[in-house]
C-alpha cells in the first residue's frame, strides 16, 4: 500500500507544480485581459463548477459574467459563447480562426484516429472529405433514393401503432420511435436492417448511446496532457471496447458489400456509395477502409440519435400544449385530409408545422453545446484575449433563452414565428440547433426531412393523451445531459387512431 500511496503523493505534487508553472507562463505571455472568469481553483480550474447538466450550469454562469466567458478545466482553456451577437463573431466573422476541432480523447479511440467529419481536425483532408460527403451521400438526389424506403418503413410503423391504438395500449414513444429511427439509419447507411444481437449483444441502441456517453463525459485526459494514459476513469478502456465493436461490424459490412458489388439494387446505400469511391482512383486525397469506417460511424450516430431525440421533444411539448396540438392536426387536415398518411410532397405546405419544429429546437436544441471548435491562432474579441489553442463551447441552449433575442424565452409559443424570416440553418444566429458556418451540420437536410415526416404522421394518423390520468401539466420535461441531451424519463402515450377507413 505504502508505494501506491507514494507514487499517488508525488503524482499531486508535481500535477500542482506543473499546474503553478503553466499558470505563471500564461499571465507572463497574456499581457491582454482574457474574458470575464469566476474564481477557480489550483489544478482543477473551475472543473468543480460542472454538474450534471453543464449547459443549464454554463446559462446560470453567464448570467453572472456576460456572453462571452473563459473557464479553465485542468490545463486548457474554454471561452464559452451564448448570446446570439458573439456567436456571429466567432462562427460568422472569424469563422476560419474557430474553423477546428481540439483533440479529443473519445474521438480517438472511437472516431478511427479522429478521421470523422465530426470531429476531424480543419485541414486539406477535412475539407476534401466534407465535400465528399455533402455531393456524394447527403445530396438532395441521394436523399430521394431513400424516399421509397422511408415510405415503405413509415407504413410498418404506423400499422404497429394501430394495433395499440385498437387496443388501447400504452406506448413507449421514446423507445418506438428510436426503434424506427435505427431501422432508416441502417438501411440508408447499409442498405438492409440489422437485428440487435448482429451487432453487438448489447444492441445498436444501446451502443450508440454509450458512444454519445464517452464523447460527452469529462474526461481528465482531455484537461491534463499526458494524464489520458493512466485512464484514471477508466473512460479509454470503455473507448477503446466500443471502438473494437464498431470496427469489427464495420469491417464485416464492408467485406458483405464487396462480395455483392455486381448485384442488381433499386440503390445505393452509403457503403457502395463509398466503395465505388474508393476504386475509382478519382479521389484525389487519401481515402481507405479506415476513412470509410470512420464516415459510417457519424452517419449511423448523427442519423440515430439526434431525429429520435428531436421527434421525442417535440411530442412531448405537443402533449404538454394541447391547443398547439390541435393547431397542426387542423392544418394536416386541410393540405392532407382524413383518408391518407403524409406523403414527403406535403411537408412544404405544413407552415404551421415548421414553426411548431423550430420552436421545439430553440427550447430542445438537439446539442445544446454544439462540438466544441478550438482556436487556431491568438486573436482579440471585443478587446478580449481569445488564446490559441483555446476550445470554444457555443451554448445554443442559452441563445435559445436569451431576454434580448426572444419575447418570454421559457415560453413554447410557435406563434411567435408567424412574419418572421428566423431559420435554423446557420443564418440566424439567435437560432443555431444545427451549429453555423465551416462545421454547421451537413446532414441538416436528411434529418429535417426525417423529423418533419415522423412528427406529421404520428399527429395526423393519431390523438395522443398521456396515461393514468396524468394532466399536460404535469408531463416531466426533465434533461438528460450528453452529446444530445435527451428526456430524462421516456415519453408514454396512448394513441387512438383519427384517419378513416
Amino acid at each position: 500500500m505504502m508505494p501506491s500511496a507514494w507514487i499517488w503523493t508525488t503524482f499531486v505534487v508535481l500535477l500542482a507544480i506543473v499546474s503553478l508553472l503553466n499558470s505563471l507562463l500564461r499571465k507572463n505571455k497574456n499581457k491582454k485581459k482574457l474574458p470575464p472568469s469566476p474564481r477557480g481553483l489550483p489544478i482543477l480550474g473551475h472543473l468543480h463548477l460542472m454538474g450534471k447538466n453543464p449547459h443549464q450550469d454554463l446559462h446560470n454562469l453567464s448570467k453572472q459574467h456576460g456572453p462571452v466567458m473563459h473557464l479553465r478545466f485542468g490545463f486548457v482553456s474554454n471561452i464559452i459563447v451564448s448570446s446570439p451577437r458573439a456567436a456571429e463573431q466567432f462562427l460568422k466573422t472569424h469563422d476560419l480562426v474557430f474553423a477546428t476541432r481540439p483533440p479529443h480523447e473519445a474521438a480517438k479511440y472511437i472516431g478511427f484516429g479522429q478521421r470523422n467529419l465530426s470531429f476531424g481536425q480543419y485541414g486539406p483532408y477535412w475539407r476534401n472529405m466534407r465535400k465528399l460527403c455533402t455531393l456524394n451521400l447527403l445530396s438532395n438526389l441521394k436523399i430521394s433514393s431513400f424516399q421509397s424506403m422511408r415510405r415503405e418503413e413509415l407504413g410498418l410503423f404506423l400499422k404497429s401503432l394501430e394495433l395499440a391504438a385498437l387496443n388501447r395500449e400504452i406506448v413507449d414513444v421514446s423507445a418506438e420511435v428510436a426503434a424506427l429511427n435505427a431501422n432508416l439509419s441502417c438501411l440508408m447507411v447499409f442498405g438492409k436492417k440489422y437485428a440487435d444481437k448482429e451487432f453487438d449483444e448489447r444492441g445498436f441502441k444501446a451502443v450508440i448511446k454509450e458512444v454519445m456517453q464517452l464523447y460527452a463525459t469529462p474526461n481528465l485526459g482531455d484537461y491534463y496532457p499526458y494524464l489520458g494514459v493512466l485512464d484514471l476513469q477508466g473512460l479509454t478502456r470503455r473507448m477503446k471496447a466500443v471502438g473494437k465493436v464498431f470496427d469489427e461490424f464495420f469491417e464485416k459490412i464492408i467485406d458483405e458489400h464487396e462480395q455483392s458489388a455486381n448485384q442488381d439494387r433499386e440503390a445505393d446505400d452509403f457503403v457502395y456509395t463509398m466503395l465505388a469511391l474508393m476504386k475509382s482512383g478519382n479521389i484525389e486525397f487519401q481515402f481507405d477502409r479506415r476513412h470509410i469506417k470512420a464516415i459510417l460511424l457519424d452517419m449511423l450516430a448523427g442519423s440515430m440519435d439526434t431525429s429520435a431525440t428531436v421527434v421525442e421533444w417535440i411530442l412531448a411539448e405537443l402533449l404538454k400544449h394541447p391547443r398547439v396540438m390541435k393547431k397542426v392536426q387542423q392544418e394536416l387536415e386541410e393540405v392532407v385530409g382524413l383518408n391518407r398518411m403524409v406523403e414527403e410532397s406535403d411537408l412544404d405546405s405544413l407552415n404551421y408545422l415548421d414553426m411548431v419544429l423550430k420552436e421545439a429546437l430553440r427550447l430542445h436544441p438537439v446539442a445544446p453545446l454544439l462540438l466544441p471548435h478550438a482556436s487556431m491562432e491568438e486573436c482579440t474579441m471585443d478587446g478580449f484575449l481569445i488564446p490559441k489553442n483555446s476550445r470554444v463551447i457555443i451554448n445554443v441552449w442559452t441563445i435559445g433563452r436569451d431576454p434580448n433575442a426572444w419575447s418570454d424565452p421559457e415560453k413554447f409559443n410557435p406563434e411567435r414565428f408567424v412574419g418572421s424570416d428566423i431559420d435554423f440553418r446557420g443564418h440566424d444566429f439567435q437560432l443555431l440547433p444545427f451549429g453555423s458556418g465551416r462545421r454547421g451540420c451537413p446532414g441538416i437536410q436528411l434529418g429535417l426531412i426525417v423529423v418533419r415526416l415522423l412528427v406529421a404522421q404520428l399527429v395526423h394518423c393519431f390523438n395522443w393523451e398521456l396515461p393514468n390520468g396524468i394532466s399536460p401539466k404535469e408531463l416531466d420535461m426533465t434533461e438528460e445531459f450528453g452529446v444530445v441531451v435527451t428526456r430524462a424519463k421516456h415519453l408514454m402515450a396512448v394513441p387512438t387512431s383519427r384517419l378513416s377507413k
